[in-house]
């Protein structure tokens, strides 16, 4: 059966009925059609992308908007007064995120990062070619692979797929993954599968973390799930 070209955000496809490409993408398309664009990542500057990428680890959206509003009442979203800030005190301004004397050594450490190699230039840091970005962030104490990739994606703007434990979640119940995938083996399945895109690959990830927190829960809501019709279509 041929099926006519996708054309999905800023990008046009051919899908070929029963390969992993088209299955993807008429998973977006359902997720898609069921939630509406998202338009992430919820942040006015790269910078709050850069913290709020760190903040969010091991804890809901909620808490990392009212760790950032500390920062933004107190004029501090900046690289400069960030950077210069003693890390006890920003712990105290990001206590709403949780681990927040954690959370505050892996802030610093990427800002001193970014001071340090770049001269605090953050845009000459975005700028640069997406494998030495990605190498760089993996460098950073506290910096993990979910992490950089979402700085890669949103902040910079670069086509990267960025996995989280919803998309290990759902694949392997979907049968699109085993249970033993690792993140980079999951990264593939996307990135090898469609177009490389930063728009398609935003779109679908905030679309599979919606998903995850409002029906593929440890303990699944499958019948109210946009994935049903997803299982119909093969």
């Amino acid at each position: 059966m041929k099926h006519a070209p996708y054309s999905v955000d800023s990008v046009e496809i051919q899908p070929v009925a029963g390969t992993t490409g088209y299955r993807l993408m008429e998973m977006y398309r359902c997720l898609k059609d069921h939630f509406g664009p998202q338009d992430w990542w919820p942040a006015e500057t790269p910078l709050e992308v850069m913290i709020g990428a760190i903040l969010t680890q091991n804890t809901n959206w909620t808490n990392v908007e009212k760790a950032i509003s500390n920062l933004r009442e107190r004029e501090l979203l900046s690289l400069d007064r960030l950077t210069a800030l003693p890390t006890d005190e920003l712990a105290v301004y990001i206590r709403p995120a949780g681990y927040y004397n954690i959370k505050a050594k892996r802030l610093k450490n990427l800002l001193n990062f970014i001071a340090d190699e770049y001269d605090g230039n953050l845009p000459a840091f975005l700028d640069q070619e997406m494998d030495a970005m990605r190498e760089g962030l993996l460098s950073v104490n506290g910096v993990g692979h979910e992490t950089a990739d979402s700085i890669v994606l949103y902040a910079a703007n670069r086509p990267l797929f960025v996995v989280d434990a919803y998309t290990h979640r759902i694949l392997s119940r979907h049968a699109m993954a085993s249970e033993e995938s690792n993140y980079h083996e999951l990264q593939a399945l996307f990135m090898d599968h469609l177009p490389e895109d930063a728009v398609l690959y935003n779109e679908f990830h905030a679309l599979i973390v919606l998903t995850g927190k409002n029906y593929c829960r440890k303990k699944p809501r499958c019948g109210d799930c946009p994935l049903t019709h997803w299982e119909n279509q093969g």
